[in-house]
């Protein structure tokens, strides 16, 4: 195991849990533990991180739930599901504008010798990630701007897993189907 696997496992499943955990454990005084998990899982994911990318990225989010312990903005927390869908898309959308996008990359692990026709449709996949991190982050963040926490803790915890869940399994059909790729 390398370090900070469990790290990085711990914080898949604390991310997940986030909205409930937030939703349920703010008037029974958890802003501080989970705030201050959420700062040092995500400290170890910035010590960890393989590329320099994804160590900005963890490094945002760490300095991110920092400030939200030192300034005790509990409203704040709210917004984490918006940054990670900020940041899913600085990655996505980045990798529109190098030489393979992240879809791409993902392909050709499974196969290297990837045709044009491939390569154009994992671009427009990416495109796809992209309007739904868009859509995704802007719901999350006008619930949380809107003041409806109860709405903002099913859409952030359940409906944006089942919604993203779709998004994967109907390109996947599609892709197998359609495509027959």
């Amino acid at each position: 195991m390398k370090p900070g696997f469990f790290g990085h496992i711990f914080l898949t499943v604390l991310s997940i849990a986030y909205p409930a955990l937030w939703y349920y454990g703010r008037e029974a005084g958890w802003f501080v533990w989970l705030a201050a998990a959420m700062c040092g899982l995500w400290l170890l994911r910035t010590l960890t991180a393989k590329l320099p990318q994804q160590r900005y990225a963890a490094l945002f989010i760490t300095l991110f739930f920092a400030a939200v312990l030192v300034f005790r903005r509990h409203d704040s927390m709210y917004w984490y599901p918006v940054l990670v869908n900020l940041m899913m898309l600085a990655v996505f959308g980045g990798s529109l504008f190098a030489g393979q996008t992240v879809i791409e990359r993902l392909a050709r692990l499974q196969q290297p010798d990837l045709p044009e026709k491939a390569v154009r449709y994992t671009r427009r996949v990416t495109q796809v990630w992209c309007v739904f991190f868009i859509i995704n982050g802007t719901l999350a963040a006008l619930l949380a701007q809107l003041g409806r926490y109860d709405w903002w803790a099913v859409y952030t915890g359940v409906i944006a897993y089942v919604l993203m869940g779709m998004l994967f399994a109907g390109e996947w059909l599609y892709r197998k189907l359609v495509l027959k790729v």
